[in-house]
Formats: C-alpha cells, structure tokens, sequence
C-alpha cells in the first residue's frame, strides 16, 4: 500500500516538473516569436535590454504629478480641526 501511494505521488511529481516547463517553454517562445524577422537571440537580446528613454519619461510624468499635487495642497486652505 505504501509502495503504490509513493509511486503515484512520484509520477504526479514528474507531471507537475514537466507541465511547468512546457508552460515556460510556452511563455518563452510566445514573447520572441517575431515572424521570422530576427533570429531567436537578437530577439531575446533586445527584449532584455529595455530602452532606458521609455523608463526616464514615466519617472519625469511622474515627477510632475507629484509637483502638481504638492501645488494643490500649498493653494488649498488649511483645515480646521474640531
């Protein structure tokens, strides 16, 4: 009884490690695939190497919605406490 319960516990273990590779290897091939436009390396390559200019504008948009915000608050009355 034992035997059998470890058996099935290893072969639902084995499923589980290959059902989660394929899944990364799933995920993997989905995200490079470009058509046949660029070899799988240069894709893999660019994705890892993200501009940095899209990263710069987000923290400048950023930026100035906290200046706005701080603006607001230095415009507003100040509250009364009761």
């Amino acid at each position: 009884m034992e035997s059998t319960t470890a058996v099935i516990g290893a072969l639902l273990f084995i499923l589980l490690v290959i059902g989660a590779n394929f899944a990364m290897y799933a995920i993997v091939r989905g995200a490079t695939r470009t058509g046949g436009k660029k070899s799988f390396l240069e894709t893999f390559s660019e994705s890892l190497n993200a501009s940095p200019k899209s990263k710069d504008n987000s923290m400048d948009d950023l930026r100035r919605k906290i200046e706005e915000l701080n603006e607001g608050k230095k415009d507003a009355p100040p509250e009364s406490e009761k």
